[in-house]
């Protein structure tokens, strides 16, 4: 586990990694198992460092080409093809890098993996063009704008503070990206619930956009495959901190899920209902659930193996101290009336 530090760009050591405007030529013969696969995905099988999509724009943009011919994206390959590809790495300019203080838990040539704030947005988009993380990271490393969304291969929500991985390089972008796929990186979460849940379990209930409100998510028949599970870590007189582990990745999902069984994030401005105080609280929690600015929900734990050397790594992060000072004025809470 690397020691925690801040950075900025400023402190940013330099990198020889790909760069905009480098180029890298590759000169392959496909496989014969290849026979019967789109161009594209036999590429991307042949070259794992770059993902699918990359490797379609190069086909599009004609830095491929099979036998001597420039080939389309669809074209069904027979096995045996002789293919050069030169792979372009250009930034992507809709991003501008900005210098924010960010705290940093763990860097090597591959990887960086960020303990984000509450109220740090993941990615521009409508209403949050500057100001994110991904501009953060674009002017910590700017080799990282050859990476898609700057090596993010997943996301917290605005107001869920925790741990996240980005890669470095192409190569371990698309090697995280195939891990998450097959759940092998391991997320786990703490939130405090209103509730007094009897037991863990786990809510296996497919996600899908909510048909009215389209910026909120819901359990929908024909939604997405989600599950998650969850286990009680303390009970207080009326809310219970649990531990979450997600096995799948979609948008709001532990928020949608606790809520669904009956167990809203305290806090969530969402899924979380009107604001409740348990009978008979005292004057302190009172003020700390009024005044609770976030669902308290932050990415406590991730354990991943490693996309160069497969060495397994683990990062944890303590409770930030908003959600501290709640738990514990719902433990004195229920001490106090034990």
């Amino acid at each position: 586990m690397g020691k925690e530090y801040s950075e900025t760009a400023a402190d940013a050591p330099g990198s020889d990694r790909q760069l905009p405007g480098e180029f890298r030529a590759h000169c392959l013969r496909l496989p014969p198992e290849a026979a019967g696969l789109r161009l594209d995905r036999a590429l991307a099988r042949a070259l794992p460092q770059y993902s699918r999509a990359r490797v379609q724009q190069w086909i599009e943009a004609g830095l491929v080409q099979v036998e001597g011919r420039t080939p389309r994206a669809k074209d069904k390959v027979l096995g045996g093809e002789q293919v050069h590809l030169t792979a372009r790495f250009e930034a992507d300019e809709r991003v501008t890098p900005e210098a924010l203080q960010l705290s940093v838990v763990y860097r090597d040539e591959a990887l960086i993996v960020i303990d984000k704030p509450a109220g740090l947005v993941v990615h521009p988009g409508a209403g949050n063009p500057r100001h994110t993380l991904q501009n953060a990271l674009l002017a910590l490393d700017p080799a990282l704008a050859v990476v898609p969304r700057a090596g993010l291969v997943h996301r917290l929500d605005k107001d869920t503070s925790g741990l996240l991985v980005v890669a470095r390089t192409p190569q371990s972008h698309a090697s995280l990206v195939s891990v998450m796929a097959a759940r092998e990186i391991e997320r786990i979460y703490m939130a405090v619930c209103t509730g007094l849940m009897t037991g863990g379990g786990t809510v296996d209930a497919p996600i899908g956009r909510h048909r009215t409100q389209r910026t909120r998510m819901a359990v929908r028949n024909d939604g997405r495959e989600a599950i998650t599970h969850y286990r009680i870590v303390e009970r207080f007189r009326a809310h219970t901190l649990v531990r979450v582990q997600l096995e799948t990745g979609r948008t709001h999902q532990i928020r949608v899920h606790l809520a669904h069984a009956g167990y809203p994030v305290v806090g969530d401005p969402v899924y979380g209902g009107r604001r409740r105080l348990p009978a008979g609280c005292g004057a302190g929690l009172a003020a700390e659930l009024s005044a609770f600015p976030r669902q308290a929900l932050h990415a406590a734990r991730l354990a991943l193996a490693h996309p160069l050397t497969g060495r397994p790594l683990e990062w944890e992060s303590p409770l930030p101290e908003d959600m501290r000072r709640l738990v514990a004025a719902l433990r004195a809470d229920h001490h106090g009336r034990a």
